[in-house]
């Protein structure tokens, strides 16, 4: 396999393996470790079934679904993420997935279907450099704070829409309020990195509101400068794999009303700490 790095902080473009034929377990082993190194990779030309993408991302351990989005047929883990112009994506903010809950994913595996002739892309930041930008006495102050991570706080707009609260009437009853580590230990590289994101965190438990917020803005626009970023551009049939427990990501949604269709796996992770 050969590596391109996108950018100083995170992300690599890996070529020189097919994702369609049988992947050895050393070549699962590598890319797992080349995950955990760059945080996020990508694979172009990859036209990988189903079956086969369920392959790469078991690789990695056991699967999660997610209780807001179609899936494909016969596999339950896949979910379908679809943006048209009568349907466009309701995902706009920076964030890292799932993290309502209690164990939130290991990492998320994204294939290309559909992709707009223009704009689409994907933006990703590295929480792992987001913290080491920190200075040493506010990773103090923060290293002992916890907060809320809420289901319904992320879905509010689609629980807004007309029956919205019918049909994700279980998903909001299994998805509690959790609560996680503002920093958090990555349990493979054992650095340290920002656990917060704006699309799921809701305050930060034992501060008054007004001190929530103005620490939690604070975090949301030191972990997306430009410096701890890299930028995906699609193209149809590749796959990126990111690291949810050390990286958030963005969507650019500018491509308005063109059609993109992805399909995800996100892999089941532990409770942070």
């Amino acid at each position: 396999m050969k590596i391109k790095r996108l950018a100083g902080a995170l992300g690599a473009e890996i070529s020189g393996i097919d994702l369609t034929s049988d992947v050895a377990a050393r070549d699962y082993k590598a890319i797992r470790s080349l995950l955990v190194e760059h945080e996020v990779i990508f694979f172009r030309d990859q036209n990988v079934t189903p079956a086969q993408q369920y392959a790469l991302a078991s690789s990695f351990g056991p699967l999660q679904s997610h209780p807001a989005y179609d899936t494909l047929p016969g596999f339950p883990e896949i979910t379908v993420l679809e943006s048209t112009a009568d349907k466009p994506s309701k995902i706009e903010c920076w964030h890292s997935d799932m993290t309502f809950r209690l164990h939130p994913p290991i990492g998320t595996v994204l294939r290309s279907k559909v992709i707009p002739e223009a704009g689409g892309d994907t933006c990703f930041a590295s929480m792992t450099a987001a913290y080491d930008g920190l200075s040493p006495q506010m990773q103090a102050f923060l290293s002992d704070l916890d907060a809320v991570h809420d289901f319904s706080y992320g879905f509010k707009e689609s629980l807004a829409e007309k029956g919205g609260r019918e049909r994700l009437a279980q998903a909001v009853t299994d998805n509690p309020p959790v609560v996680h580590p503002v920093i958090r230990t990555h349990p493979e590289s054992g650095k340290k990195v920002i656990f917060v994101n704006a699309l799921f965190t809701t305050h930060i438990v034992g501060l008054p509101a007004g001190e929530s917020r103005a620490i939690l803005e604070f975090l949301y626009q030191h972990c997306v400068a430009a410096e701890y970023t890299c930028r995906l551009s699609w193209d149809v049939d590749c796959i990126a794999i990111w690291d949810n427990r050390s990286t958030q990501h963005k969507p650019i949604n500018d491509y308005f009303p063109a059609h993109r269709s992805l399909q995800r796996i996100v892999i089941d992770g532990d409770r942070p700490y």
